[in-house]
This record gives structure tokens, C-alpha cells and sequence, in this order.
């Protein structure tokens, strides 16, 4: 490993150090609490900051008895006044460039955490701990925090920054930074493209969390699992392996995982709005 900003822990190990089941750490990732990595396989992996958020949770589970919408509350809220505190690790992990980009881009803008929340709809401590973790939003929010400022998830995901590969084996897919509990998107094409491929693995009960609409079209395929979209409100889809879906992106659009387990779909966006 090169170094200690560099750690990865397993399930396991990360389990243990936190003193609690690895039961208990999945159960924290579909309450939201932590979003761990997924390996190139989809194995979880913790990082240093996630094993001392986990410390943090168990702390307030086990010393002040709070549930875990509180604990959210809780963690929110030490950090949602300090808009000036770095991240909670201090090294250039992609990680983190998300949060970078949005804090980045609302001081470019002069706008206060405030001030932006209360424009998108969410909470002020939600923004902060995105800024300064990358963490804890819907796919919905970020698309909707993207189309404030002008530009786009894949943008903000550092999808356009690589060099183009015009071959990407399988199990070799590079992700982007987990905003979203439950959903995990790689990339199956990299660079500026005409098109945005990328391949959503969601967990059980993840979702879009809300719809959202932007410029453009887009294809889903059904690879694994079981989907649910509704377009415009009142349009349901319910999508089986093998199934698709080709819809304007302007409508309307959100999302979640039917299956008892994984669902694993292709999806692609053109041009590059998402």
C-alpha cells in the first residue's frame, strides 16, 4: 500500500475495528450512514475516513442511544456550520472531488451553503457534508445540484478527465466517487464523448430518490435484476433481464431496484447531459 490515505478495508476488518458485525455495517450502508467503495468485483472497501465515521456512528448508537435517522442528523450537524473546515481527510483521493467541484463552483458563484440549499430544496448540513464528503445525496439532488450550476454529473464525477480508452475489459471499469447509498456507476467508455455509457449496479431498495430531467436521450438495458422507472409522474415501467427502455430525457424520470438483490443495468445518455 502506498500509504496510510492509500488503506482499504474489507467488510471484515472494518467490522472489527469498528467494533460491531459486518451484519450491523451493511445494515448501516442501506440506512445511508456510510457509503462504502465497491472493487472492481463490487466488494466493499472502507477507507480511513469511512472507519472513522463508522467509530462515530457506533459512538452515538451505543453512548446516546440515537436511531439511525438521528445519528444522520447528528453527523450532519457537527459539520454543517463550518464552511470553511477542509475534508475529512486531507489528500487529493478522487473520492472526494465531487464535494471539491460543488464547493468549488459555489464560491465561484458567491453564494453562501444557504443560500444554494434553500434554491435546490435540501437542507444546508445536507450540502456541507456533501461538500466536505461526497456523500449522502440522491441521484436526484446531484442532478438537480449539477443543473444549478451549469453543468453535469459526469462532469462532476471527473468522467471527462481521463484520457480516453477506447478498450475497457471486463471488471475493469472505473467508478465514479459514491455520492448515493446503494448505487454504484462505472464506466464503460471514458473521455469526451458523444455519448455517456456507464453501468449502474443498485443495491436492494436503492433508488433515484425523487425524478429529474435534462437535455438529451437515453437507453437503459436490464442486464440483472429487476428495475422499476416512472416517466412523467404516471408512467410505469416495471423492467425484467433482457428488457430496455429509450426515453426523451427531458421527461421526467426516476428510478428504483425491484430485486431482492442486485440489479445490474446498461445505461447511456446522449449527448453527454447527465
Amino acid at each position: 500500500m502506498s500509504g496510510a490515505g492509500n488503506v482499504r478495508y474489507k467488510v471484515a476488518e472494518a467490522a472489527r475495528l469498528a467494533g460491531v458485525s459486518a451484519s450491523t455495517l451493511r445494515l448501516w450502508e442501506t440506512q445511508g450512514l456510510v457509503v462504502p467503495e465497491r472493487s472492481a468485483t463490487g466488494h466493499r472497501q472502507y477507507t480511513e475516513a469511512d472507519l472513522a465515521r463508522l467509530k462515530r456512528i457506533s459512538w452515538f448508537r451505543a453512548e446516546r442511544g440515537l436511531n439511525p435517522a438521528a445519528i444522520r442528523e447528528a453527523l450532519e450537524a457537527e459539520g454543517a456550520n463550518d464552511d470553511t473546515a477542509p475534508a475529512i481527510l486531507q489528500d487529493s483521493n478522487a473520492d472526494l472531488q465531487v464535494g471539491r467541484k460543488l464547493r468549488s463552483l459555489r464560491h465561484a458563484a458567491g453564494k453562501t451553503l444557504e443560500q444554494v440549499a434553500s434554491d435546490v430544496g435540501i437542507a444546508a448540513s445536507v450540502l456541507s457534508t456533501l461538500e466536505r464528503t461526497s456523500q449522502g445525496v440522491s441521484v436526484a439532488v446531484l442532478h438537480n445540484l449539477a443543473e444549478y450550476f451549469g453543468t453535469t454529473v459526469s462532469s462532476l464525477s471527473g468522467e471527462e478527465e481521463p484520457e480516453v480508452r477506447a478498450l475497457v475489459r471486463a471488471g475493469e471499469w472505473r467508478n465514479w466517487p459514491r455520492t448515493t447509498p446503494g448505487v454504484t456507476v462505472q464506466l464503460l467508455a471514458e473521455g469526451r464523448n458523444q455519448m455517456d455509457c456507464h453501468r449502474f449496479v443498485l443495491a436492494p431498495g436503492a433508488s433515484s430518490e425523487g425524478a429529474y430531467r435534462h437535455d438529451g436521450e437515453e437507453f437503459v438495458y436490464v442486464l440483472s435484476g429487476r428495475v422499476e422507472f416512472i416517466l412523467d409522474s404516471d408512467q410505469f415501467y416495471d423492467l425484467h433481464p433482457g428488457d430496455s427502455l429509450y426515453f426523451e430525457s427531458r421527461r421526467r424520470h426516476a428510478w428504483s431496484n425491484r430485486h431482492d438483490g442486485e440489479t445490474v443495468l446498461l445505461w447511456i445518455n446522449t449527448p453527454p447531459t447527465f
